[in-house]
């Protein structure tokens, strides 16, 4: 079978100053017309600078300095700047991260769609517009010529990305390159995009070029799969054969620091990776992975370069059509590793019984005015973020709350630490009411005791300040320490307790890496000894190996000083892992509460069971039953009328008459304990069966 994108050899530097810095070395890969590969690999590996080589998009410090890529046999390094032209966006399109880097403010959407056919194809602009709305109904959207008529920013995130995908898919390209664009989505989005995507390309025959850290998406969309680290491939093959056999030490640490079902912190805690990528010029001698790898020897593993070998000589897996896919791994010691051996680094974290009640949360509603255009009429408009909102909070358990964005998680978070006030009910820190004062006018014992991380750490750090002195700085306004000399030594004390070198005092945030970052976070939220700490999603952008490491850095520093945790987050594999109880939030509502075995097990809330169907597993054993919501989250301000969730419900009519139209249920208490609501009968619930089952998959 003759591949589409053919990269033979494939070797990219960066010039610097004074030397090259290589990116990628001798990379070598094919994708078939019609088929997925996934790139994976830690930040910094150069899945990236892959995707823009092959757009020839490396900037002027960056150049290709070995080997080819071709497309459909033809040499993209001999074409012209205009033949190039001609191909992206039409034969090659790349889908990124931030659906706004490629959506115009100014224009519509219809304007910014039919706009491709008519520069690439040069059709009439009323052709464009009919295969836009075409294109536009093609990703599900509801009502398309009111989102042709509609600019970018009137519509939601997963819009927009589906809106960029769209775009990319009305030329009808030969290869589709997708960097990161599920990140930042909920997951009930995340999995109805990876399925329109991976309908459409096969149903138009295009190749994909899958770049991602979400090796369950991996599994869920792709046919094979190449692993990065330090610029070059060192495990490749079938995806099934390599989630089944990883033959690369590297590999192997990447899944032992996911969060699959059969991960538990009291049994199976994730296993962070030591150490940290070499940078491009200080590359180790031999394999590239050996300082960081339990299994290298010296005088083997550094000898020199390693080449790709077959994990078995002579062996291929074939796949539907006939296509031989060799198993290769870029290490000399595969077949003298014993797999399946539990790692050495096995630290169970078992949970503490929750102590006294240290936040309680009683009837909380948070409401907010929308400002009102100028040509607006009528009474000014009231966004409902927070209704009636219950729950208790105990020193040293996690209470996890998720959701979809906009069911009021940040907000809940912000009334907590201050931030907003509440517009009723009761927030009561050891019985003393805190929900209606601000964060200005609290005393600075109360702001010490409620600390808040952050999802972004960059936003929070002031550019300019050192690490050190913006640590010491949160000691001083909390009044802790006697002195300077006393700050400056619990400062350092608490940059070792998050596991920082104490050299990294002295630099500026912009020097340190993203998961340093979100370490220092972590150290300043901890500066005052917290006795609650609110975290907003504060692994969600970060690298699996990074994100298991602050994961098992949070329950150190909870254990350590006995803090109770509200995490909020959209990832459902951290919660389970992580928390003790969950609430689950939508429009604003606890749909269900719950211990986590409760909340992951049936039955289930539809809406639960929805997220639940739609986390992506890195597990080959476990199956899901798999529910895709149709439509998005109703907007706050115009709320639907009965049960919140009715507009999206695939259970709705397994409830009689139009009671979810027309009432809001109770949160009912049932009977293992959890608390659910919905008007679903008793024995719809109990016939409810697991969302999913498979190796040591409970619930």
């Amino acid at each position: 079978m003759t591949p589409l994108l053919a990269i033979q050899g494939l070797s990219v530097t960066f010039a610097t100053r004074d030397r090259l810095l290589p990116a990628v070395t001798d990379l070598t890969l094919t994708i078939a017309a019609g088929e997925a590969l996934a790139l994976v690999g830690e930040s910094g590996c150069g899945k990236s600078t892959v995707a823009a080589a092959i757009l020839r998009d490396l900037g002027p410090s960056g150049r290709i300095t070995g080997g080819t890529v071709r497309l459909d046999g033809q040499d993209l390094s001999t074409l012209s700047p205009a033949a190039l032209r001609a191909i992206r966006g039409r034969r090659i399109v790349m889908v990124q991260q931030d659906p706004m880097a490629s959506l115009n403010p100014a224009m519509t959407v219809g304007a910014q769609l039919a706009e491709v056919p008519m520069i690439h194809e040069g059709v009439s602009r009323a052709a464009a517009m009919v295969r836009a709305r075409a294109i536009v109904a093609d990703v599900q959207l509801p009502d398309p010529d009111r989102i042709l008529r509609s600019y970018p920013h009137q519509l939601s995130g997963g819009q927009q990305q589906r809106i960029v995908i769209a775009m990319a898919l009305m030329s009808r390209p030969s290869l589709l390159i997708l960097d990161e664009p599920t990140t930042a989505l909920d997951v009930t989005v995340e999995a109805a995009v990876v399925q329109l995507v991976k309908d459409l390309c096969r149903s138009q025959g295009t190749a994909l070029l899958f770049i991602t850290h979400n090796l369950g998406l991996v599994l869920d969309v792709c046919d094979r799969i190449c692993v990065m680290y330090a610029g070059e491939v060192v495990e490749a093959g079938p995806a099934r054969a390599v989630f089944d056999a990883m033959r690369h030490p590297y590999t192997q640490a990447l899944f032992r620091a996911i969060p699959v079902p059969a991960a538990s912190r009291d049994h199976r805690p994730l296993v962070t990776i030591p150490g940290t990528m070499p940078q491009p010029d200080a590359l180790p001698p031999g394999c590239r992975f050996a300082p960081r790898c339990a299994h290298a020897v010296a005088g083997l593993c550094d000898a020199g370069p390693v080449p790709l070998l077959p994990v078995r000589p002579g062996a291929t897996t074939l796949d539907t059509r006939r296509a031989a896919l060799p198993h290769m791994t870029r290490c000399l010691r595969h077949t003298a590793i014993e797999w399946d051996a539990a790692p050495t680094a096995f630290d169970p974290q078992p949970r503490t019984a929750p102590g006294p009640v240290v936040l309680r949360v009683a009837g909380l509603h948070t409401h907010y005015p929308v400002a009102r255009s100028l040509f607006a009429r009528g009474r000014a408009q009231v966004v409902r973020a927070n209704t009636d909102v219950t729950f208790d909070l105990h020193a040293g358990e996690t209470l996890a709350v998720v959701g979809e964005s906009g069911s009021g998680k940040s907000t809940l978070a912000r009334v907590l630490t201050g931030l907003v006030t509440a517009t009723a009910g009761q927030v009561r820190f050891h019985d003393r009411p805190i929900g209606g004062v601000p964060v200005a006018d609290r005393d600075p014992a109360t702001v010490a005791a409620i600390q808040m991380v952050f999802q972004n750490p960059a936003d929070t750090l002031n550019p300019s300040v050192s690490v050190g002195r913006q640590i010491q700085r949160a000691l001083t306004v909390f009044r802790i320490g006697r002195n300077t000399a006393d700050r400056q030594e619990r400062m350092l004390g608490l940059l070792d307790r998050v596991r920082l070198p104490r050299s990294a005092a002295d630099r500026l945030p912009r020097h340190l890496s993203g998961g340093q970052r979100q370490r220092v976070g972590i150290a300043r939220a901890f500066a005052g000894t917290p006795q609650v700490v609110v975290a907003d999603e504060p692994v969600s952008a970060l690298d699996v190996s990074v994100q298991a490491a602050i994961t098992d850095l949070l329950i150190d520093m909870q254990a350590r000083h006995g803090t109770a945790l509200l995490f909020i987050s959209h990832d459902l594999g951290i919660v389970r892992y992580l928390a003790d109880r969950v609430l689950v939030m939508y429009l604003g509502y606890v749909v269900e509460a719950g211990s986590t075995a409760q909340v992951f097990a049936p039955p289930y809330h539809p809406y639960t069971e929805a997220l639940l169907s739609a986390v992506p597993i890195a597990d080959t054993g476990v199956k899901r039953r798999q529910v895709i919501l149709q439509g998005d989250v109703p907007s706050a301000v115009n709320p639907p009328p009965g049960c919140p969730f009715q507009t999206r419900c695939h259970r709705k009519d397994q409830v009689p008459g139009d009671l979810c139209d027309r009432m809001l249920p109770d949160l009912r208490t049932l009977p293992g304990g959890g608390q659910i609501r919905c008007h679903l009968p008793d024995a719809v619930l109990a016939a409810m069966t697991p969302v999913i089952a498979g190796t040591d998959a409970a619930g």
